[in-house]
């Protein structure tokens, strides 16, 4: 009765419709909420601290350099001087501005995490039995509290007595609640989920202040957030760019001096904003921190961004075959018949034998059967008599208007025809040896003594899954099933749903041994893991996702956590990885790119007073110097807010290799950061021409 009574207490079926997930951490915000755009413009301010902008070396020279043209400017001041101040400003706001946006995003989710962790109340269990009630927050590892129907779980823990029902939408989004018991992988439960029935008794897990919603609340804080490998990576290369300019520009000014013209320390400075690749700089951050917002939007949290770019490169992807390749429920897939019977008389049988039968396979008999034949479902009357599965007998049936229907394993069933009076045909055996062989169940279905033949149960593997597997095929990672089935079961699922390997009668020590040849290899791995027996595993892994309803030890031994504990969500958090990857070597491609256009905007300019064989590059006409240098600036600006959007969404993933994604970045951003300069500069310069600015 347990699903019917957690139907009940949720307002739903058995099943749960999830409709409550904006409820869940991963509340879906609009890219340009109204509240986050205002706190996000207060933070833009706020950052222009040289104490926060040195972290951004890039920036950081922005910043130097708007303080030394605004210097000029106070002391030789020109529209030109103040204009330039201005526009350099505004390009270090814009910065902080796609920085503060994307934390703000994450500080948003954070927030409502927050109004769930309002103080509680725990019932402490003494020594000699009592209860004490004290503040959940004093509660540390290893105490012992109580939980009613009603109650809050004051801390994260494990269930050490008793079963109940928890609601966990406040934590997944999840409207349907789930069981968790004592024993087994179902026994964690999570600080501020509520206690819908029953009463379990909880040993604390987590120390004072780190409980997995603590954990939670500084994972979205994109303001805390460490840069991962490839970041600071990529940072140090921005940087060598910068400083390798800057003495470039540097000697410009003796370059000028010797051709006896004289290069304003304005111009020099907008030059050297111009060339260092400010784009990629200013927008590096919000990348990092709105692909982590992606993986919270998918209800997955990863315990660092090395995690996120892990996923995204990986190449060989462990996969449970059990809920995630397949359904899990074994379904009704054929009627075979036995003897002189046909098809649709065992369909009719079966059928009857599992009007009560509530399980999924007794329902699937009862589809399937309508699917066929159209038999309904119909009014049996007072003169019938379910007779329910008992692991003793090994059978369910139906006792109605003088016929007696079993259906059951093979030999259980045999049996009881057998005690009927009954003999067992001759085509049964091979039949139910066939079945077993290509990996579905057989349950034969007998009248009083006659056999009439078999349901094949079959465990039905996921629509489109092998379309998946096909699309990290293009991508070049290798799928392998990992099942505790028997070798010829699970290399016949394997086979229909597509995946490169199989595991079979995996044990923890096999699954490690598999993990740890792979990454002997050179590649990285990805898994995922609910039980305790799967912690070595998960934590050998590059990436570990942990089921939310999984152990405590399984949550703490992977680098993410799946809130809807959903194992196919592995393929979809190494999209969101290759998704990382993608937008921001898109973003490079198209920051380096600008850099060629604007040099060709500024520097013929300058210098072809000096030299007249320079205006040959002057390929796009500019008016003027000041006009040059001016719409270079206000274009290096501009484009950095064009390209917000892009950063937080990341660019569209599609599932190819390695070399498509390359050409297609050369030709889409490569090409494209060198054309829009082009066109965006010389509009600016037109639109300052005929506003008569310069």
């Amino acid at each position: 009765m347990v699903p019917t009574e957690l139907g009940t207490v949720a307002g739903l079926g058995p099943q749960g419709t999830g409709s409550s997930r904006a409820r869940g951490v991963a509340q879906a915000r609009s890219l340009f909420d109204r509240q986050i755009l205002g706190q996000a413009l207060v933070g833009s301010v706020r950052k222009l601290s040289p104490a926060m902008q040195v972290k951004n070396p890039v920036m950081f020279v922005v910043l130097v350099g708007t303080v030394v043209t605004a210097a000029e400017a106070v002391a030789h001041p020109t529209g030109f001087s103040w204009s330039i101040t201005v526009w350099l400003l505004l390009t270090v706001i814009f910065a902080n501005f796609a920085e503060a946006i994307a934390e703000g995003r994450g500080k948003a989710q954070a927030d409502t995490l927050r109004r769930m962790r309002s103080e509680t109340e725990a019932r402490r269990l003494l020594a000699d039995g009592s209860e004490e009630r004290v503040p959940a927050s004093t509660l540390t590892r290893d105490d012992i509290v109580v939980c009613q129907a009603g109650d809050i779980v004051p801390s994260d823990g494990e269930v050490v007595e008793g079963i109940a029902a928890v609601d966990e939408s406040a934590i997944t989004g999840e409207s349907a609640p789930v069981i968790r018991e004592s024993g087994g992988d179902r026994s964690a439960v999570t600080g501020g989920t509520k206690v819908l029935s029953d009463r379990i008794v909880v040993r604390i897990t987590a120390e004072r202040g780190k409980t997995f919603l603590d954990r939670m609340i500084g994972l979205v804080e994109g303001a805390n957030r460490q840069k991962t490998p490839n970041e600071v990576a990529l940072t140090i290369l921005l940087s060598v760019l910068t400083i390798v300019f800057i003495p470039v520009v540097v000697s410009l000014e003796a370059f000028g001096h010797f051709a006896a013209t004289s290069v304003p320390i304005v111009v020099l400075v907008a030059l050297l904003v111009c060339l260092i690749p400010t784009t990629i700089g200013a927008l590096l951050s919000a990348i990092g921190i709105a692909g982590m917002d992606r993986l919270v939007q998918h209800n997955v949290l990863a315990l660092s961004g090395r995690a996120v770019e892990a996923a995204g490169d990986v190449q060989t992807l462990l996969l449970d075959k059990t809920g995630t390749i397949t359904l899990g429920n074994r379904m009704a897939s054929s009627f075979l018949p036995v003897g002189d019977y046909s098809e649709r008389q065992v369909a009719e049988a079966a059928q009857l034998a599992s009007l009560a039968d509530e399980t999924p396979e007794g329902r699937s008999i009862v589809v399937l059967a309508k699917q066929r034949f159209g038999l309904r479902e119909r009014e049996l009357g007072d003169g019938h008599r379910f007779v329910p599965f008992s692991a003793t007998t090994r059978m369910s049936g139906i006792d109605v208007d003088g016929r007696a229907i079993r259906k059951g394993a093979a030999d259980a069933v045999k049996r009881w025809s057998t005690e009927q009076g009954g003999r067992t045909p001759a085509d049964l055996d091979p039949l139910v040896e066939r079945i077993a062989r290509a990996g579905s169940t057989p349950l034969v279905v007998a009248e009083g003594p006659h056999v009439i033949g078999v349901i094949e149960l079959k465990d039905v593997v996921k629509a489109g899954i092998s379309e998946k597997f096909e699309a990290m095929r293009r991508m070049g990672i290798r799928t392998v099933m990992v099942t505790g089935d028997n070798a010829l079961t699970a290399t016949a699922i394997a086979q229909e749903a597509g995946v490169d390997d199989v595991l079979a009668e995996a044990t923890p020590e096999a699954k490690m041994a598999l993990i740890k040849s792979e990454q002997a290899e050179g590649k990285l791995v990805a898994m995922t893991g609910d039980g305790t027996n799967d912690a070595p595993a998960l934590a050998q892994a590059d990436v570990g996702v942990a089921m939310n309803t999984g152990t405590t030890a399984a949550k703490e031994a992977g680098n993410m956590v799946d809130l809807d504990s959903n194992p196919t969500k592995l393929i979809d958090i190494v999209e969101i990885g290759k998704q990382l990857l993608i937008t921001r070597g898109a973003l490079t491609t198209f920051s380096i790119a600008n850099d060629v256009a604007k040099y060709f905007a500024i520097i013929p300019v300058i210098f072809e007073e000096t030299y007249p064989q320079l205006k040959a590059l002057n390929i796009m006409h500019l008016h003027s110097e000041m006009s040059a240098v001016m719409s270079a600036v206000i274009f290096n600006a501009l484009i950095i807010v064009a390209l917000i959007p892009l950063a937080l969404r990341g660019v569209r993933f599609r599932a190819t290799s390695a070399a498509a994604i390359l050409r297609r970045n050369v030709w889409i951003y490569g090409l494209g950061g060198i054309v829009a300069p082009f066109v965006g500069i010389k509009l600016i310069d037109l639109i300052l021409q005929a506003t008569g600015v310069f």
